[in-house]
């Protein structure tokens, strides 16, 4: 098992956010590596939570049998659908437990879109910085054997390769994208304009809504921090409707829109909405460049 100590250790008793992972083959190895560090916990009187795929929770469950303290178990194909939700439901678990945490975390697994794999891949980066303090937090993570991950790399020097993967443009809007330029006077005909283009494939008006005020958020901050204006992209890909804004901004923080904004601050409300409200939300910002991808399934 790979583990990764946030900061020094003192007598071999590691002093920060530890975060650790594992990879498996078949589910026999799955319990095998998951029991002890379930075990563990329990001998320490930490609160236990394991986000992982229903068939994992299954599986786990059986294995266990009857423990003498409550393992919460929490699907991850619900609550990490969209992976920067992640981070701020481990935050609330680590605020509201008032004891140390261990955490079982499977957030990349079968059935993901590629977007939904990378963003997956830039949470287990972005969590070593996000909780870099907190020393009574142990975070362990599953990695299915066929899904080629190298956890070297996800979680030794995780902040790196978080701050490449951040400052990478995502690849090219495709050819047969519909595209618009727009500006403050252009909001409301932006809005109506995907609207009309949600409605024309199925998607619910609720869903329409939610889709329309995350949009408007987002290209309000680029005209706010981005010059002025921005440019909005639309296609349809893997049973979604996929909304891309670029604008010439920056945005500096790799944790903005996983992290709760004040209330009295300016800035990071648009992305941390998109990413309540739109089922995966893309956010990657170097020099000149912010790009904002919201993607919301059609059925």
């Amino acid at each position: 098992m790979l583990k990764d100590s946030a900061t020094d250790s003192l007598d071999g008793v590691p002093a920060g956010f530890q975060h650790e992972a594992f990879v498996y083959s078949g589910d026999e190895e799955f319990v095998r590596l998951s029991a002890p560090f379930v075990h563990d916990g329990l001998a320490t009187d930490a609160a236990i939570v394991a986000v992982l795929p229903p068939d994992r929770i299954a599986m786990l469950r059986e294995a266990l049998g009857e423990t003498p303290a409550p393992v919460r178990f929490i699907d991850m194909t619900s609550v990490g659908r969209n992976p920067a939700r992640l981070i701020p439901f481990w935050r609330d678990v680590v605020q509201q437990a008032n004891r140390p945490v261990y955490g079982l975390s499977e957030c990349v697994y079968p059935g993901r879109t590629t977007a939904e794999y990378d963003e997956a891949l830039l949470h287990e980066g972005l969590t070593d910085i996000a909780f870099a303090a907190d020393s009574g937090f142990r975070l362990c993570c599953p990695f299915a054997a066929e899904a080629g991950i190298d956890p070297t790399a996800t979680h030794s020097g995780a902040e790196a390769l978080a701050e490449k993967t951040f400052r990478t443009p995502l690849n090219d809007v495709p050819d047969r994208a519909e595209r618009w330029e727009f500006g403050l006077a252009d909001l409301g005909d932006v809005r109506q304009w995907v609207n009309g283009q949600a409605s024309s494939h199925g998607v619910s008006r609720d869903r329409m809504d939610d889709l329309g005020l995350a949009l408007h958020e987002v290209c309000t901050n680029s005209i706010r921090f981005g010059g002025g204006r921005g440019r909005l992209s639309v296609w349809i890909e893997n049973g979604s409707l996929v909304c891309d804004v670029a604008d010439h901004g920056r945005i500096d923080d790799l944790l903005v829109g996983r992290v709760m904004p004040p209330l009295d601050g300016l800035g990071g409300r648009g992305v941390w909405l998109a990413n309540q409200l739109c089922d995966l939300a893309q956010l990657r910002s170097g020099d000149g460049f912010t790009q904002v991808r919201l993607h919301t399934r059609l059925r």
